[in-house]
């Protein structure tokens, strides 16, 4: 009787070794936003080895209402044969997705995104934060015109 415990017990630990490790979304997609220049914002994801994210996944909105966001600049990615969604593309390593902003005062930036393992498993869609304030008025003169200050976080995660 003790023998065949010990085997059970070596068989569950064996078949947990087996269970693929994924990384918690932040880890395997991490989110960061910046100001580009005076009137763009820079969202950069770093992808993890082995992950991938969806380029028509990606959605963008910046609150409250008196803030602008113009059409986001995403570069092509690489063509894949989904088993989810069929013909797509998608990001490896890292991508970085540049877009107009007009406003002033502190805003919100908000990122929906989604990615997927390779070994087919594939997250909820992600949500991504950044809080961006536009400071218009500067002392002195400056060639750079206005400047703001991100503060990115991606804990809120779908």
């Amino acid at each position: 009787m003790r023998f065949v415990l010990i085997l059970l017990l070596g068989f569950s630990g064996l078949a947990r070794a087996a269970e693929p490790d994924l990384l918690e979304p932040d880890k395997a997609f991490r989110f960061a936003a910046r100001l580009k220049d005076a009137r763009s914002i820079e969202v950069i994801y770093q992808i993890a080895p082995g992950y991938y994210m969806y380029r028509d996944k990606f959605q963008f909105a910046l609150a409250p209402a008196g803030a602008k966001l113009g059409a986001p600049q995403l570069p092509a990615g690489k063509k894949h044969r989904d088993e989810f969604f069929g013909e797509v593309e998608t990001y490896r390593k890292q991508v970085q997705i540049r877009m107009p902003a007009e406003g002033e005062g502190r805003f919100d930036l908000k990122v929906i995104s989604q990615g997927c393992a390779d070994i087919g498993v594939c997250y909820v869609p992600m949500e991504s934060q950044a809080s961006l304030h536009l400071v218009s008025g500067m002392s002195g003169p400056s060639k750079s015109g206005p400047r703001w200050s991100i503060f990115a976080s991606d804990m809120d995660i779908a």
